[in-house]
């Protein structure tokens, strides 16, 4: 494909990239006052979000199959549409639970958005040119989280909109999406005769969603250490090893594992599963640290995040750009581990009066570390696999991203939760106040005395800082894991990775273009 044509039927992708990325970011400035509005708790502020994150993460392996089997422009178009029922539906909730399951159905469109979007750039740009593609991903990555709170904030703000309206928003770039691709994206089809891994599927959601009910509800509704921590842990672990075992015979098993024999993929694997724990913790909860701690308008909280995700955008580009110039990748990422554990580290120090000039640096170091890490690590798997097995690699590294970004921000979400409890109380108790500022549920600020509201405030700002410096060794991990990984020369081709040793299916046939 020439570079024109890239850029257009790119432009369709990044669309569909916006959207997947924009329902994630545009609930969290408004979170604080849609689950207000909703009566809901804490638990249920998480859920919202968490929701999302699993229904990405285990569908995303399953998206990652079936661009292996057929059309990915049919499956991207019916991505689109999955999305666009579902922010209809959470647009429509009258409760928190209904909004969770329609979260839940947006995570599978955006589940599909986020894996083919990566998986057809990989069919459409060789390795050594991914780089600068790579990059204008980041760049959208990085709009849509600056776009994504300050709309929603806006929204919210706005009384003759409602929060309602963060939902519905993101539906014209859905439709516009599927045009743009129906008239640009142009693929050949490859069709083979094989099974969808329908178990495995089965077993990896059942095992997934177990081990996020425990850490949500931990530390709240039982103790870490409890005999409904045993249940749920051990049960997640033996559905793991199902799943393990029922993957080792599976003709085409949703994760292959075959793929964890090459060095490099074991090691990106496991460092997008660290960093996703740092990405989405702090796209998650500096939201509620600015509003909930600094209390500022859910506007302003979106502009005050800002230096992370300007450091997201310029860097990942930038980045994109060296790479695809010099062929060398794993010194960027060494460096963006380093920024990441530095970044989170710092920001674990911040608390409600924290000068704002050290949390923008601290913040634009997550960001630029971020920029380094994510869409490389995707890159360094895509030039060790063959071809026709380019979907089910790239959402390996999709789904433990994901997967660590849901499990780090129910955990975390529990963690923050339990802690600002304990900080208000403490706070409480010095005033000479008796009970709690609130009813377990996010409150409301302004409804409070000065001298309580005070104390929250501190509060909110000391716990938000907790979750970071629990995050920071997760970030560290992924560094450790990156520094292991061995760099090898990108491919110029779309020629089959000397690492690869398994061999063709016989009965891969090639169709015309669709």
């Amino acid at each position: 494909m020439s570079h024109r044509q890239i850029m257009e039927a790119l432009t369709g992708l990044l669309l569909g990239l916006f959207v997947a990325i924009l329902s994630s970011t545009i609930v969290s400035n408004a979170l604080p006052t849609i689950i207000s509005d909703l009566h809901a708790s804490q638990t249920a502020y998480t859920w919202v979000i968490t929701a999302t994150l699993l229904a990405m993460t285990v569908s995303t392996p399953i998206w990652g199959k079936l661009a292996d089997l057929m059309s990915k422009k049919l499956l991207i178009q019916i991505g689109l549409v999955i999305y666009v029922v579902g922010s209809a539906v959470a647009g429509l909730s009258q409760n928190a639970g209904m909004l969770i399951a329609a979260r839940a159905v947006q995570g599978v469109g955006a589940g599909a958005l986020t894996a083919l979007t990566q998986t057809i750039l990989a069919i459409m740009v060789p390795p050594r040119e991914r780089g600068r593609y790579s990059g204008y991903m980041g760049g959208v990555f990085a709009l849509g989280t600056i776009g994504g709170p300050l709309i929603g904030g806006a929204i919210v703000d706005t009384s003759w909109l409602g929060w309602r309206w963060c939902f519905y928003v993101g539906v014209p770039f859905a439709v516009a999406a599927l045009v743009v691709l129906q008239k640009t994206l142009h693929l050949p089809v490859v069709k083979r005769r094989v099974k969808v891994d329908w178990l495995g599927a089965a077993l990896v959601t059942a095992a997934v969603s177990l081990l996020l009910v425990w850490v949500s509800f931990a530390g709240d509704k039982y103790h870490w250490l409890s005999w409904q921590t045993g249940v749920m842990v051990g049960g997640s672990v033996l559905l793991s090893a199902v799943f393990l075992f029922a993957e080792t015979r599976a003709s085409e098993p949703i994760i292959p594992l075959h793929l964890f024999r090459t060095r490099t993929v074991s090691l990106a694997v496991t460092g997008s599963l660290l960093i996703g724990v740092a990405m989405y913790s702090g796209t998650t909860f500096l939201s509620q640290f600015f509003q909930l701690a600094r209390d500022n308008s859910p506007t302003k909280a979106g502009i005050m995040t800002l230096p992370m995700i300007l450091g997201l955008a310029l860097v990942s580009m930038l980045s994109g750009r060296i790479i695809t110039r010099t062929g060398r990748w794993k010194a960027i990422l060494v460096l963006g581990g380093v920024l990441t554990v530095t970044g989170v580290a710092l920001l674990g120090t911040a608390r409600a009066h924290t000068d704002y000039w050290l949390l923008a640096l601290y913040m634009f170091l997550v960001g630029s570390g971020l920029g380094m890490t994510m869409q490389n690590l995707v890159l360094s798997v895509q030039n060790q696999v063959r071809p026709e097995e380019m979907g089910a690699a790239s959402a390996v590294v999709a789904f433990m991203r994901t997967l660590g970004g849901a499990v780090g921000v129910s955990a975390l979400g529990s963690v923050m939760a339990t802690k600002v409890a304990r900080y208000t109380g403490d706070g409480l108790a010095r005033l000479g106040v008796r009970g709690a500022a609130s009813d377990g549920g996010v409150p409301k600020l302004s409804a409070l005395p000065a001298p309580v509201r005070g104390v929250v405030e501190e509060s909110f700002g000391h716990g938000i800082g907790d979750v970071f410096l629990y995050a920071a060794p997760f970030a560290a991990l992924a560094t450790l894991a990156i520094l292991f990984i061995k760099e090898v020369p990108l491919r110029t081709g779309a020629s089959t990775p000397v690492a690869s040793n398994t061999p063709a299916t016989a009965d891969d046939t090639v169709s015309a273009a669709n």
